[in-house]
């Protein structure tokens, strides 16, 4: 099987090295060849650290590092049986996209959108193959969460589903089968907490180290809900909060002013080296 991934970024790049770990021909497409060269040696240190601590060999390591494959070019997708993309959450990136692969890959190729919010049916509508286009939203970081939402459109056919639904069992994964609303459950949920320790910050209620350990050790959290925003990336927890507001129409998700200004001011989050906290190793 080969497989193309659109978009080197965190999800881009966990996707591909899960792929590549269990066999795949793995194709990493960006339109940026540096990005694409640097997330695959960022991936490369991950394993050699597998390996360092037991987990895989060093044979499974060279294994999965020959399946991937650099790509800047979508015309890589030509025979790839699913495409998936891992884009920025806009619909008019990913319209751009999808309808590029509808062009170039063959008829029986699934194309697939990590979306983390937006409407499947939507995206599909964009293609002249609806019935093969299908939500397969994964869990940040990918090679270590087990989750994955698959999202079918209002055209996706049975065999579309069961393939990437057999796919996710064979990366290690547990899909859960959700309607095509505006988050999905996941984000549904999450972001609603997120945005809410947001404006416990922006009202002083408590600092936001104060506010991530009420969680973590009164709800048994892994991560801080604060902390849990700058991983994902605070530009793309407003886009989802946007999504889901204009999709509702429920005050509930109108994103938190402080949000806004953060994005604004270009405080991202790990990507740019300061959000909630400071990354200095990420500047």
């Amino acid at each position: 099987m080969k497989v193309i991934v659109i978009g080197a970024g965190q999800m881009g790049g966990g996707i591909a090295q899960v792929m590549a770990a269990i066999g795949k021909t793995t194709y990493l497409n960006d339109v940026d060849i540096d990005l694409v060269n640097k997330r695959l040696a960022f991936i490369e240190s991950i394993l050699a650290k597998d390996v360092s601590k037991g987990r895989i060999s060093a044979e499974q390591k060279a294994a999965a590092v020959h399946n991937l494959i650099p790509s800047v070019d979508l015309r890589d997708a030509v025979e790839c049986d699913i495409a998936i993309e891992a884009a920025v959450e806009k619909m008019e990136v990913k319209a751009e996209i999808f309808k590029k692969l509808d062009l170039i890959t063959k008829p029986s190729c699934i194309l697939a959108t990590n979306t983390s919010s937006l409407p499947i049916t939507k995206i599909a509508a964009c293609t002249r193959r609806p019935e093969k286009v299908i939500g397969m939203h994964f869990t940040n970081p990918v090679p270590v969460m087990k989750l994955v939402e698959i999202i079918r459109g209002q055209s996706t056919d049975e065999e579309t589903y069961t393939f990437v639904r057999d796919l996710a069992l064979e990366m290690g994964k547990t899909p859960v089968l959700v309607r095509d609303v505006p988050g999905f459950v996941a984000n549904r949920i999450l972001q609603v907490m997120i945005n809410e320790a947001i404006y416990c910050l922006s009202e002083g209620v408590a600092s936001a180290e104060d506010i991530d350990t009420v969680m973590k050790l009164g709800m048994n959290h892994p991560m801080g809900p604060l902390q849990l925003a700058d991983l994902i990336g605070l530009d793309t927890v407003l886009s989802i909060l946007e999504v889901m507001h204009a999709g509702y129409g429920d005050p509930k998700f109108r994103p938190c002013p402080l949000l806004q200004q953060y994005v604004r001011d270009g405080r991202l989050g790990r990507k740019s080296g300061r959000g909630f906290f400071e990354y200095p190793e990420n500047a």
